[in-house]
């Protein structure tokens, strides 16, 4: 089990795809509730004047000194749904995100 502790230093961590390639900057971490594990997170994203965060699931994904690294590429991350830097996710987009 990873420690909340822990989970609490990923943040501002970047975050990678498969190949090494820096998809965002880690925002949050979501817990699957049923299990305590850090299931998903989000990732800001894009140009200075326009962010938003898109999710990332954090299966398989590989904790290192200064960026998560994924088991996904980045183009696909990036075709993620997406929400405003200070928005919450709607919860009739939620389904959107888990089939993604």
């Amino acid at each position: 089990m990873i420690h909340s502790a822990i989970i609490r230093e990923w943040r501002t961590h970047d975050v990678a795809d498969v190949g090494g390639h820096k998809i965002g900057v880690l925002e949050a971490v979501y817990v699957d509730t049923s299990s305590d594990e850090p299931a998903m997170a989000t990732a800001q994203v894009g140009l200075p004047t326009h962010r938003h965060l898109v999710f990332v699931p954090l299966a398989d994904a590989i904790v290192g000194p200064g960026s998560v690294e994924v088991d996904y590429d980045k183009s696909l991350v990036k075709k993620c749904p997406a929400i405003g830097t200070a928005d919450v996710l709607p919860d009739e987009d939620e389904a959107a995100v888990f089939a993604h």
